[in-house]
Formats: C-alpha cells, sequence, structure tokens
C-alpha cells in the first residue's frame, strides 16, 4: 500500500480523514512548553499568548528521530510513503525527513512541497487523486516535484502585527500599513515567503482587487480544486471571498480551510489566501 502524508503544516482540515492522509505535527512553543500542532495546541491559544505576551510562540520541526518513528509506522507494515514537508527554506523539516528517509531506502519518498499552508495541501492532494487513479510511488512523486513552481502560495494579511514581531517587516511598516490600511500580498517564490503588490482599503476591498488580479496572472489553471484558506478570518470576509471565485474563476471545487496554529503564529488572525494550481 502507498501512503501519503505530510507535515500539519498543510492546513487540510477535513481533507485529511477524506483522504487518509497522515500527518507528522510540527511543534509549538508557548511559554517554554512544547505542543504539537493540531493535537493539543489551537490558534487560539496563539492569538491569546500574542495578546498576553505582545511576543509570537517558537515554532520547532520534528526530530530526525520522531521522523524515522514516524516513518517506521508504515513501512514496517509494508507500506511505501510519500511525505510532504513544509518548504525547505522555511522550515529544517524537509531536511530531517530526509535524513530520517534514508533508513528506509525506497520505501519513504520525501517531497520538498516549496510551500506551505494549503499551497503544501494542494500538492497533497493531487498525490492523493493520482493515488486513486493507480499512480506508484515514484510516479506520483516526480508529478507533484514538477507541479511545484505552479502552485500559487499567496494570502494577504489583515494586519502587520505578527510579520513584525517575527521579524519580517520594520515597526514603521507595520504602523504606516496599519494606519492607512495598507494590505501586502505575501506570496511564495522557489520557496520562501516574498512581499507584492500592496493593497489599501477595507479587507473585502483587497480581497476583491485580490482575486481579480489571481484571475488575470493565472487565466490557465488546474479546476481540479482551489482552497480559501485563512486564519480565523471574520465570516462574512471567508463567504465574500468564496463567492468571488465562484464568480471569478471556474474551479470544479472552492474548499474553505482553516490554517493551523504554526501558520497562524507567523501571519495573524484575519489573514486570506486564495490558493490553487496554475497551468
Amino acid at each position: 500500500m502507498i501512503r501519503i502524508t505530510a507535515d500539519s503544516t498543510c492546513d487540510l482540515g477535513e481533507e485529511v480523514q477524506k483522504r487518509n492522509i497522515g500527518i507528522m505535527p510540527l511543534s509549538v512553543i508557548l511559554g517554554g512548553n512544547a505542543y504539537k500542532d493540531g493535537v493539543d495546541v489551537s490558534p487560539q491559544d496563539i492569538f491569546d499568548y500574542y495578546d498576553k505576551t505582545g511576543q509570537l510562540p517558537k515554532t520547532a520541526a520534528p526530530s530526525i528521530s520522531e521522523y524515522e518513528a514516524f516513518f517506521a509506522g508504515y513501512a514496517e507494515k509494508g507500506d511505501t510513503v510519500i511525505h510532504f514537508n513544509i518548504s525547505a527554506k522555511a522550515s529544517s523539516a524537509h531536511s530531517y525527513a530526509v535524513t530520517a528517509a534514508k533508513r528506509f531506502g525506497k520505501k519513504v519518498f520525501v517531497v520538498d512541497t516549496k510551500a506551505l499552508s494549503s499551497g503544501q495541501g494542494l500538492l497533497v492532494m493531487k498525490a492523493a487523486d493520482m493515488l486513486e487513479k493507480g499512480a506508484g510511488a515514484a510516479e506520483i512523486a516526480e508529478c507533484v516535484n514538477a507541479l511545484r513552481p505552479k502552485v500559487n502560495t499567496s494570502f494577504i494579511p489583515d494586519r502587520l502585527d505578527y510579520l513584525y514581531a517575527g521579524g519580517r517587516c520594520s515597526r514603521m511598516q507595520m504602523y504606516g500599513a496599519n494606519l492607512l490600511r495598507i494590505h501586502p500580498l505575501i506570496e511564495m517564490d522557489d520557496g520562501q515567503l516574498i512581499p507584492g503588490k500592496k493593497y489599501r482599503g477595507p479587507m473585502e476591498k483587497c480581497v476583491a482587487s485580490y482575486i481579480k488580479d489571481l484571475a488575470e496572472r493565472y487565466p490557465a489553471y488546474d479546476r481540479t480544486r482551489c482552497f480559501v484558506t485563512h486564519s480565523s478570518a471574520d465570516g462574512e470576509l471567508v463567504e465574500f471571498a468564496k463567492k468571488a471565485v465562484f464568480e471569478t474563476f471556474g474551479f470544479d471545487d472552492v474548499i474553505e480551510t482553516v490554517a493551523g496554529s504554526v501558520v497562524t503564529g507567523h501571519c495573524g488572525r484575519n489573514t486570506l489566501g486564495v490558493l490553487f494550481i496554475a497551468e
């Protein structure tokens, strides 16, 4: 049997159970205590910690030995594993997983998705699609590696407080953006986050412009699915974004997912992204 697994940063929500995807949780460290992403810590815990301390929690990748134990749980039953890591430029998780996989030879394939959140999840879902159609492990790994540059991983934060606390923008940039209601596009480029276009005004207006820009930038795309992923964003904003995606694109499925604790800890509440695979 071939098993699809991923770091918890894939932010796939209910799709994990639906597609039988194994999850390896990263750690979130709050006040000296380590918790497992998606297991015993929630995004609300991140918000509460930041409000109380003014600091972001630290995150940690699973150790090599933890990856070895995780892979062994499948390999010892005779399964072949295809594991999807958060971008190697965002975490040491990939290098640790690669080292751990060497113990299992061709029984474990490790993919650096060069993405995070549901951008990573898009490749996981593509692998699950291929597996259902009977593809082999090597074929799946080769296909998803080729798709990595085509994955649109982007989002718009509501405020820059968390990006400032994480050292990703200056205090002046944070104050200016929050005062002038500037919402910069943040996107993945070859595995790392970079700033893009700056939107200005209420989040709903910015999200509408963002979705319009995506449609112009990616006129051809994989229609299978799109993720509208957010960090506990306002319900009205999420519904507005989903409706705009339906009206602008022609996806077969538009799936709402909520970012887990690791991703939330970097972007803050009310961040929203529209993620899909371009052609």
